[in-house]
């Protein structure tokens, strides 16, 4: 098994005729991703590479069925296409655009929360992300699969970059990965570390969980609760900014400590005190998973 991503996905891109679009797209085609349109308005009827384009999410979900929406659009037209996917039926969207507006993003969550409160399904991903792989089934996104090897280890992460070192170091090391979610570094994620932990545990593939975290905010806090109160399995942590100086926002807009809130110490700790293991590196985090993991092999045995 695998979480959110797999063979049964069938995903539609927004900005597909975009330089950055047409790139991605066919790369997750490529790796094996059912990609089954693309969305652009005003180029409704062409295609990329055979894919075909729509006007609109509605006329993609009525003639292709997608369960899966990628967004590639600029920042200020991010929110709406979002809102446009969810309001089709589109169950997953996940969007990798940065730089979308605070406001907009928050009417965007409170929109989905709100809908999803009365029945609706669907989940959001991002903003800010890499993405989503599920290796050697599929890859929605931006994430190098050829870092990523097929396996049992769960990996949920704020960075991107970092998730790529920490998955490489464990495949190298032999083993591999169920799923890898980039859940974004925005101040308000589609979905945070809690949700992706839920559908982890749940898994039946997933034995091992990776969190990266990073500076500023209370997600990791959040977290640590949660694995404490419902996690039966192992997780393993690495905070991204433990040499942050206060009020020095690092790299995403959600990244940004103030005095001794939200520093990568604090999460540390939070995390310790609820039995997670942190590495103050990304390899020393790899080297974690891979000893807890050997050592749940030889017990197996």
């Amino acid at each position: 098994m695998s979480v959110l991503v797999d063979e049964r996905t069938r995903l539609c891109v927004a900005g597909i005729t975009g330089r950055e679009g047409t790139f991605h797209t066919l790369n997750n085609r490529t790796y094996g991703t059912d990609v089954v349109g693309g969305v652009t308005p005003g180029k409704g009827g062409q295609d990329v590479e055979g894919i075909p384009v729509f006007d609109s999410w509605e006329q993609a979900v009525a003639e292709v069925q997608p369960n899966t929406a990628m967004i590639f659009v600029p920042p200020r037209f991010a929110a709406d296409s979002i809102l446009e996917a969810a309001a089709a039926g589109v169950e997953l969207v996940i969007a990798i655009t940065e730089g979308i507006p605070a406001h907009d993003e928050l009417r965007v969550y409170n929109t989905i929360e709100r809908e999803r409160a009365g029945g609706h399904s669907t989940r959001l991903i991002g903003p800010n992300c890499p993405g989503i792989l599920s290796p050697g089934k599929a890859n929605v996104g931006i994430i190098p699969a050829s870092f990523f090897e097929a396996g049992n280890v769960g990996v949920v992460s704020r960075s991107g970059t970092l998730t790529y070192q920490i998955g490489n170091e464990i495949a190298r090391a032999g083993f591999g990965c169920s799923t890898i979610v980039g859940i974004g570094g925005d101040p308000v994620p589609g979905s945070s570390f809690v949700d992706i932990l839920e559908l982890f545990e749940a898994d039946e593939e997933t034995e091992l969980v990776v969190l990266s975290g990073e500076i500023g905010g209370s997600a990791e806090e959040e977290a640590a609760e949660y694995i404490a109160e419902n996690m039966s399995k192992p997780v393993v942590a690495y905070i991204a900014g433990f040499t942050a100086p206060a009020g020095k926002q690092m790299g995403h807009a959600g990244a940004i400590v103030s005095g001794s809130a939200g520093t990568a110490a604090a999460k540390a700790l939070a995390l310790e005190a609820k039995g997670v293991r942190v590495g103050r590196t990304p390899t020393e985090a790899a080297l974690i998973a891979v000893e807890v993991l050997g050592g749940a092999s030889l017990a197996a045995s």
